[in-house]
């Protein structure tokens, strides 16, 4: 049983690499928000797969993994592909719309919407107290939506506002599909299908309006590449080793994150009730995070006492 020196330990490496993490994505992020001018979604969704490939197809050999990547439940992996697939669009759509913050601020609501979905998923006990804080971590997001219409350039009550949130729930049925999978599935071969089902699904739907590769975008496809693929292996490290309690809440580092490349890109900062709604969502979500963590202590030292 580890020591609480070794829990320490490990948890402190998961921060780091939770950390390095959710910077990796955010830049991936902001090279989507850039492509997205230029091209239609499916086309990225399709490009954010193609350009992973050869990374993760050296990956699995590296790890010497190719005997694990067949043996999987094709139905849970087709699922994750189509959910992949919209959510990388609707979240493209969103941030081509918004600022990378205002759409964080709106996506923060999946760890919400998987807690949700546990229950008649995964078949977890939600206790009632974790309800309430699903329904005030609605309520920031219906802040954050301002669904008053008044000043709808600055609010949320648009397409990309409504494409984030479509996006959020992708990811959340997405997450507990992969947990379902994860149970006999290894995870280069949740990678690697998610790669390839995204390159082939999102690349057929995206032929009819594909738009030719400007030479010059090259360094930013090189860049969606390396991103995407040194922070899906950084995210992989950080729940390998340490306890998700204590590592999950700095996932909402990512909005210190938007701020900064709002600011240094697109020089724009998010709305009075942008921050109100962030600081009622992260607060929900934090907390959830503790009771989850003090509930999962407690069982522990009545097993082991």
């Amino acid at each position: 049983m580890p020591t609480p020196r070794h829990l320490a330990a490990g948890n402190l490496r998961s921060i780091v690499f939770m950390l390095v993490a959710v910077g990796f994505f955010a830049l991936m992020d902001a090279v989507l928000k850039t492509l997205s001018a230029r091209y239609p979604v499916l086309q990225i969704a399709a490009l954010r797969g193609m350009t992973a490939m050869p990374l993760v197809l050296l990956y699995i050999a590296w790890r010497g993994a190719w005997h694990t990547v067949f043996k999987v439940r094709w139905p849970l992996h087709l699922l994750r592909g189509v959910l992949g697939i919209a959510m990388l669009s609707l979240f493209t759509l969103g941030v081509r719309e918004l600022p990378l913050s205002a759409a964080y601020t709106l996506f923060f609501i999946s760890p919400l919407l998987i807690t949700m979905l546990s229950v008649p998923v995964l078949k977890e006990r939600v206790p009632a107290a974790h309800w309430w804080l699903i329904g005030i971590g609605f309520i920031g997001v219906l802040i954050a939506l301002r669904p008053s219409g008044e000043d709808l350039q600055s609010g949320f009550v648009t397409v990309g506002g409504l494409a984030t949130l479509g996006a959020a729930l992708c990811y959340a049925v997405a997450a507990v599909t992969g947990r379902l999978a994860s149970r006999t599935d290894s995870s280069e071969s949740m990678v690697l299908w998610m790669m390839v089902l995204m390159s082939v699904g999102a690349g057929a739907l995206a032929w009819p309006d594909w738009v030719a590769i400007q030479r010059n975008d090259a360094p930013l496809l090189l860049a969606l590449a390396i991103t995407g693929f040194c922070g899906q292996l950084a995210i992989t490290e950080a729940f390998r080793h340490g306890q998700a309690s204590a590592v999950a809440p700095f996932e909402y580092s990512a909005l210190a994150w938007g701020l900064g490349l709002d600011w240094l890109i697109w020089q724009s900062l998010p709305a009075s009730h942008t921050w109100l709604g962030a600081a009622i969502i992260v607060g929900s979500g934090l907390y959830l995070v503790r009771r989850e963590k003090r509930i999962t202590e407690v069982h522990a030292n009545a097993e082991h006492p």
